[in-house]
């Protein structure tokens, strides 16, 4: 079994290196196309770093694993909040003039009230899964012209974010290493997550929920912490909420898309409904104050480790 977390270790390295080069990537030949800086950061915080997980869930749905697909999606929105950011305020506090930051969160409520009214017969259709992923391009719409009244700060903030090489030759590289990279990455979380989920009594789906939507977030954590060290709390945060809107429209409407998916009681009656209670939590925080302080972190990390321990015992029965 050591073998085994070694590997799915591994994997999660790989994850990060492999995210590291795709953000990269993608900021400077957007750049090179003709995105400003800022419009750059802003594709980055919306889409770009979430690619770790879609690079999971693709691997996963191409070997038949939809339920740790889908697991792994509304997990990874817990640990978004619960952990990654979470663990980013506590880095560094994180000061917060995003004017667009509260009403992402209440997107994220949106999306997550959405996925749960879709799936409470026990699937999503595709006629759904259109409603989810026209979502996600409203959402792109508000960000993109909302961006434009931003402060002058966030901009310059967002700006520095996104700053990187713009040279083609070198870009092009970065993405072609990072699908490697990617690919690999994804191989090994999700081959030896099914190995260590059954060991802790886990179904495909929990083991997903828990095990890889940890596992893909921990290379999130890493860069989110990098990234708070460096006083940029708004790209924290907007990293934080795109993700969580990107797994909930684009992963699951886009597996719906190519066939229903099916979604297990569990998912219905716990999960997604403790993922709109961690929107919830967020939208409140940053409706309060504009500064997330260590204070903050440490009560979205209690509320997360008490979610996980709670599922991984209850499975055990």
């Amino acid at each position: 079994m050591y073998e085994v977390i070694g590997f799915f270790l591994f994997g999660v390295f790989l994850l990060l290196l492999g995210g590291d080069s795709m953000v990269r990537g993608v900021s400077g030949l957007g750049q090179r196309l003709g995105l400003a800086s800022f419009t750059a950061g802003l594709l980055l915080l919306s889409v770009a770093t979430s690619l770790p997980q879609l690079a999971v869930n693709a691997y996963a749905l191409e070997h038949g694993q939809v339920d740790l697909a889908l697991g792994n999606a509304i997990g990874s929105t817990i640990a978004s909040i619960g952990l990654t950011l979470a663990l980013a305020a506590i880095t560094a506090p994180l000061l917060l003039g995003m004017r667009a930051l509260v009403a992402e969160a209440v997107f994220v409520l949106v999306a997550t009230g959405a996925v749960l009214l879709f799936g409470i017969d026990g699937e999503i259709v595709r006629w759904e899964a259109t409603l989810l992923l026209a979502g996600f391009a409203a959402f792109l719409v508000f960000v993109f012209t909302r961006g434009r009244n931003e402060p002058a700060e966030v901009q310059q903030e967002l700006t520095e974010f996104a700053h990187t090489s713009i040279g083609t030759a070198q870009n092009v590289s970065r993405l072609a290493i990072a699908a490697v990279v990617l690919y690999f990455g994804s191989k090994f979380v999700v081959a030896n997550a099914l190995i260590i989920g059954p060991a802790l009594g886990l179904s495909a789906a929990l083991t997903g929920l828990t095990v890889v939507a940890v596992g893909t977030a921990l290379p999130q954590v890493v860069t989110a912490a990098l990234t708070a060290y460096r006083g940029h709390g708004n790209a924290v945060a907007g990293q934080v909420l795109g993700a969580c809107l990107f797994n909930l429209l684009v992963v699951i409407g886009g597996m719906a898309a190519i066939r229903p998916v099916q979604l297990p009681a569990s998912v219905i009656s716990f999960a997604l409904p403790v993922a709109m209670a961690f929107g919830l939590v967020v939208y409140l925080l940053l409706t309060r104050d504009t500064r997330l302080g260590r204070r903050d972190g440490g009560i979205l990390g209690v509320l997360f480790v008490a979610w996980l321990a709670f599922e991984l015992i209850h499975a055990g029965h």
